[in-house]
């Protein structure tokens, strides 16, 4: 029996080795592609031994990028600073929108409050080529178009349906009668969910606010329509790197890592409440 148990370690090790390298390896890759030039990525057959250079990052940190057809001025830092733009305040203007309105409709229910909440769902499902021309020929109207603004107010398409749904379910798994017993002894409905209800659903908002951002992150076809290229995020800017002379893989590469740079230090950052909050109200009982 012991040896079977030895065993069975050993074989659940090598499978999880197994399944860790084949998520990890693409990521490696793209690293190692980072600090290659495109002759030593294009060879035939693909090596892992290369003299490492740093020129595509030179590249991406002064904004001009050396083709065989000549200098290209390209915008990579100012699309990354348009990403954590656009992210950030979408994020934040969905959480201050959203969880209340979770928490609304965790605690209070109305007649059809159910079909209001899964009208808003609804907005993950439709897909962005749909409702992205009538979007553009409105925000020509209004003015919004090519702005930080009406960019923002289309990244809520996807934070904040995202972050309703998921914090309203851990706002029902808080035992109500908590609130109620703060209630009476005299605090407000506003105290009673600033006080109670968001501590206990921290790591759940925390959760909720990371996926979304992730989400806004990874955006595409907003920001490709309905910004220009002083506004679009690193999503749109790697276009960039397609150019006529062919495609700068070393370019693309070091754009990757540097794009997912921001995302993953958050992630990590994060990781305690964001295993905390996709956890919270998993067993109940």
């Amino acid at each position: 029996m012991e040896h079977t148990s030895t065993a069975e370690r050993i074989l659940r090790s090598i499978a999880i080795g197994a399944v860790v390298l084949f998520f990890i390896f693409p990521i490696f890759w793209i690293l190692l592609m980072s600090f290659q030039t495109n002759e030593t990525i294009l060879r035939n057959p693909p090596s892992i031994a290369f003299v490492p250079t740093i020129s595509n990052y030179v590249a991406l940190l002064t904004g001009r990028l050396e083709t065989a057809a000549g200098t290209l001025d390209i915008s990579f830092m100012q699309n990354l600073k348009n990403s954590v733009i656009l992210s950030v305040s979408s994020v934040a203007v969905a959480l201050l929108l959203g969880v209340p309105a979770a928490y609304a409709f965790a605690r209070h229910r109305f007649r059809g409050s159910e079909d209001i909440a899964f009208t808003l769902l609804s907005f993950r499902f439709a897909p962005p080529l749909l409702i992205v021309l009538p979007l553009a020929l409105y925000f020509q109207d209004v003015g919004l178009a090519d702005t930080y603004i009406g960019l923002i107010w289309v990244y809520q398409l996807i934070c904040l349906p995202l972050i309703l749904w998921i914090v309203r379910g851990y706002f029902e798994d808080i035992p109500a009668d908590v609130e109620y017993a703060y209630r009476i002894a005299g605090h407000s409905w506003f105290a009673t969910f600033r006080k109670i209800a968001l501590p206990l659903a921290g790591p759940g908002i925390a959760a909720a606010g990371l996926l979304a951002f992730i989400f806004a992150w990874n955006n595409f076809v907003f920001a490709l329509v309905l910004g220009s290229a002083d506004k679009q995020p690193v999503t749109v800017g790697a276009l960039a790197f397609v150019t006529a002379s062919g495609i700068q893989f070393g370019q693309i590469a070091a754009a990757i890592v540097l794009s997912i740079a921001p995302t993953l230090a958050l992630a990590i950052y994060a990781q305690r409440y964001l295993v905390e909050g996709l956890s919270l109200g998993a067993v109940k009982g």
